[in-house]
């Protein structure tokens, strides 16, 4: 006998995870930001142009505090949300892999259409994939679930695998922008028109898998099964003392992942060995895992001064965000549309680091707003409104009564 699919009932919001939300956010767009301002073809070269105090200490701000350490954040919560859901209709014996099939399969489209109107670096779609992929696994035992985290995370050389994998199926995504360079990425962007746009989208997505699959999806898949594995075993349900039993591990973790972040940044990266292949793949490994690691430190540290300092309100509002993320996620990339494009500002490499940054600020200042006044009225922010329609193929009332 087939169950009848409902939506889950409301229940009373955790509001600190829409604060670890909002933030993720926030970080995500910072990074996020700098990729629009000038994409990875010119790079390297557009950065070099900015040398003033303030756009080098930007750019320290930006390695030492964001990179790397809010994508694991939005993929944990990610999972966790997933798997909260999951457990939850498992629990009433409600759990259908067709349900979560859809749903995962509504955002995948959703990401997809993200990358061909908005932004290539979308990370939607993966998520839909590994949210699938979670859900297979969600009646693991927690040693599984905690070492397949652990091999994601750890395991080296794995982009060298994917082109391995690339080669045999004769993929080439070195292809793909060949004969673009920077000047003619930014004569697209800033004067182009918005097919060539779309266009352009669609082969930096292609020239960019490598860094997706063999990158970010490994950190994403770790981040998602300890998220699992955090549903699993419901610490959820009482934060406050799983963030005091764990205080002495994270402030360890934060000192040594903190110190190799130091050496790597200002000794290894000139150090000899770092010309060998195999040891620098060893060494920014470390990096990434440390990166993670003060992701993760980063969600202790606000889940402490949340609950034990007169900090409290100053956290709040990012749980406007957190609990439309979806929302606000695709909606900063239509503001990065606007800004950098020539549908809007055309400032495409016209901002310089500083300013990059202090322009992520005022946005995400404005979403906080906004995302307030939006949950006055409305139960769901509208893409979540969409995806969960689309999910339970019902229409569920929005507005607030």
């Amino acid at each position: 006998m087939r169950l009848k699919e409902a939506p889950v009932k409301p229940t009373h919001r955790i509001d600190l995870l829409d604060i670890y939300r909002g933030f993720a956010v926030f970080g995500i767009f910072v990074v996020n930001i700098v990729i629009m301002n000038s994409t990875f073809l010119n790079q390297d070269e557009f950065a070099l142009q900015w040398t003033s105090t303030l756009d080098v200490l930007a750019e320290k701000i930006l390695q030492l505090f964001f990179y790397t350490k809010f994508f694991p954040i939005f993929s944990l919560l990610f999972g966790l949300g997933i798997s909260m859901q999951a457990l939850k209709m498992m629990g009433e014996n409600r759990l259908s892999f067709s349900f979560f099939g859809r749903r995962m399969l509504i955002l995948f489209v959703i990401g997809w259409l993200h990358i061909l109107f908005l932004w290539s670096g979308d990370v939607v779609h993966l998520y839909a994939i590994l949210g699938l992929f979670t859900t297979l696994l969600i009646k693991a035992s927690n040693k599984i679930i905690l070492g397949l985290s652990a091999f994601f995370l750890l395991l080296p050389f794995q982009e060298q695998f994917l082109f391995y994998i690339l080669d045999l199926i004769k993929f080439q995504p070195h292809t793909y922008l060949k004969g673009y360079t920077g000047a003619n990425v930014h004569e697209i962007i800033s004067n182009g028109s918005y097919l060539a746009g779309v266009r352009l989208r669609v082969l930096e997505y292609a020239s960019n898998v490598p860094m997706l699959y063999g990158f970010l999806a490994p950190i994403a898949a770790s981040m998602f099964l300890l998220g699992l594995y955090l549903g699993k075993t419901k610490v959820y349900q009482q934060p406050k003392i799983f963030l005091q039993k764990i205080q002495g591990v994270m402030i360890w973790i934060a000192i040594i992942t903190n110190l190799y972040r130091l050496v790597f940044l200002f000794v290894l990266v000139q150090h000899e060995l770092f010309a060998s292949s195999f040891y620098r793949e060893i060494f920014i490994k470390l990096m990434v895992v440390s990166d993670v690691a003060v992701g993760l430190f980063y969600l202790w540290v606000i889940g402490k001064l949340y609950y034990y300092t007169r900090l409290k309100k100053l956290f709040l509002p990012l749980r406007y965000v957190g609990r439309m993320a979806l929302t606000n996620y695709i909606i900063q990339s239509f503001l990065g549309l606007l800004i950098f494009s020539s549908l809007g500002f055309q400032l495409y490499e016209k901002l310089s680091p500083m300013q990059a940054i202090v322009m992520a600020i005022l946005v995400f200042i404005a979403q906080v707003v906004m995302s307030k006044i939006w949950l006055t009225y409305y139960r769901f922010g509208p893409l979540e409104w969409v995806w969960r329609c689309l999910t339970y193929k019902k229409l569920l009332q929005l507005k607030k009564v």
